[in-house]
């Protein structure tokens, strides 16, 4: 996880948005926002989320994924601190804290000419790194047990448990997918346990 701030907001709103979500030009829109009359179909001013996050926080994830032309527009807004809607040439003043993750090991992307060097050096403000499941222990346990109770709960039924030796058998799996994969693991052996207890042979593996 990479972390840069701007002046930094205690309190205020927060926007999230995956940057390998959207393609350049959604994601260009979705960060910045537009004037009515911008583009095609641009009927109305639509504030963006950098805006919209004035005294707030802004979460960037995924920021490996960005493309370099968009790196450089992202790099001038936290250097100037200030953004400029598609269609307009009035930049608009910003009191931001802006926090970007990647799974990505960026600096190797600078080297391979996939990410500018001036963006990750501004991005280290502040660096958090967060080991894989494979380095976490019983943290598997737990982050199951929650997408456990998360998966029951949006789908109205009653709680579902790990057996003892279910609860082994994911602390000894390697989790290449990492926390993606756990949770797509424990939702599909939720669905074919039976006692609303999971077993090891409920657990299933996409490779």
């Amino acid at each position: 996880v990479q972390t840069c701030a701007l002046p930094i907001c205690q309190h205020g709103p927060f926007m999230a948005i995956n940057c390998a979500a959207l393609p350049d030009t959604l994601l260009e829109n979705e960060l910045f926002g537009h004037e009515k009359g911008a583009f095609s179909g641009a009927t109305t001013l639509e504030v963006g989320k950098l805006e919209a996050a004035h005294g707030g926080t802004v979460f960037l994830d995924e920021i490996g994924e960005m493309d370099l032309l968009m790196q450089t527009k992202l790099l001038r807004v936290l250097q100037e601190k200030e953004v400029t809607r598609i269609g307009s040439n009035k930049p608009v003043k910003l009191d931001v804290r802006v926090i970007a993750a990647t799974n990505r090991n960026l600096a190797a992307e600078v080297k391979a000419g996939r990410f500018r060097e001036d963006l990750f050096y501004r991005l280290q403000g502040f660096l958090i790194h967060l080991p894989p499941l494979l380095e976490r222990g019983d943290d598997v346990i737990l982050l199951s047990k929650s997408f456990l109770s998360e998966f029951c709960k949006e789908n109205r039924i009653p709680q579902i448990s790990l057996s003892k030796e279910c609860q082994k058998f994911l602390m000894d799996y390697k989790w290449p997918g990492n926390i993606r994969e756990l949770k797509a693991v424990i939702e599909r052996a939720a669905v074919m346990c039976e006692n609303n207890e999971i077993k090891p042979e409920d657990i299933v593996f996409v490779n």
